[in-house]
């Protein structure tokens, strides 16, 4: 199973409900965690994800963006639109400033919707899945952890769960600065030996929430490949624009890093995976299209997923 986490930005979501049959077909479950006060563009993803018979988890008290000060909206929303959906599953954020009883008063909250813990520098571990083991809900129940916060030891406490790990393999940088390729995970080939039965990350945005970027004075396009020949290990391209020092024609950078990309392609040896998301690339080349920088992120995110659903197949 793969678990990518989205931050519910706008086309975070559009990819999301765009992507909801593959997801479906696949066994991919995305968290999404809703960083907008509209929930709108979510209310779309989860019926797209709810269509296709796939399956979503909602993060219901966010740590970031508009709702982290209060996700009461999140679970009025969950329990008002998707009440007699199973395939929602509530997701519940574990951080640093929450006790055991407010973890496990928020699990019994949202039980109606397959509550999830997504455990992000929760610090009293051995003491709730003590209560969890007591109150009998832990071997049904599904617990993320995001590996910067959930170490080895730290994980041990809930194996008698359903444990997923994310791990974030996007090396985040000013876009001038990107070599040219690195390595970006290989969890998705040895999630098995760490006793996980997922594994996730968070695409090609990285952990790191901003609520908008700055102006463009070097575009970037960000793409994932699975290199056989070295185990599997996933690394990840980034096929950055010659013009660097302006913050002006954003289109111009686009075509100069796009035709990086096609280069690559072209030569036979790049190793990507050429699904929908590149032939949507090739045809921008060909027509010489700037779409804007939020749909190059989508195709990103979009081929990241594909490649990741080929290989699990």
């Amino acid at each position: 199973m793969y678990y990518p986490y989205f931050r519910g930005k706008q086309f975070e979501l559009i990819t999301v409900r765009e992507m909801a049959s593959l997801f479906a077909e696949n066994d991919v479950i995305p968290v999404i965690e809703p960083v907008r006060e509209s929930l709108s563009g979510l209310k779309r993803a989860l019926e797209a994800i709810h269509g296709a018979n796939g399956k979503a988890i909602v993060i219901v008290n966010p740590y970031y963006g508009d709702h982290q000060s209060d996700g009461g909206s999140i679970t009025s929303f969950l329990e008002n639109e998707f009440s007699s959906s199973t395939n929602i599953s509530a997701g519940i954020l574990l951080r640093n400033d929450m006790s055991v009883d407010d973890a496990f008063s928020c699990l019994e909250q949202h039980l109606a919707h397959t509550p999830v813990l997504v455990h992000a520098g929760f610090t009293e571990p051995k003491a709730l899945a003590a209560t969890l083991e007591e109150q009998g809900y832990m071997s049904g129940l599904t617990n993320i952890f995001i590996d910067d916060y959930a170490k080895l030891l730290y994980r041990k406490h809930f194996a008698s769960s359903t444990r997923i790990l994310i791990r974030d393999g996007f090396n985040r940088q000013r876009n001038a600065d990107y070599p040219e390729v690195e390595v970006f995970s290989e969890l998705h080939a040895t999630y098995p030996e760490l006793g996980m039965s997922g594994f996730g990350d968070f695409l090609m945005v990285g952990d790191a929430y901003t609520e908008g970027g700055g102006p463009a004075y070097a575009v970037a396009i960000h793409l994932t490949f699975i290199d056989q020949d070295k185990d599997d290990v996933m690394y990840i391209y980034h096929f950055v624009s010659d013009t660097k020092d302006t913050p002006t024609d954003p289109a111009g950078k686009f075509a100069q890093a796009l035709n990086k990309l096609i280069t690559k392609l072209d030569s036979g040896g790049s190793g990507i995976f050429e699904g929908t998301a590149i032939e949507e690339f090739r045809g921008l080349h060909a027509k010489g299209h700037f779409p804007g920088l939020g749909y190059v992120k989508k195709l990103s995110m979009k081929h990241h997923i594909e490649t990741l659903a080929n290989y699990l197949k």
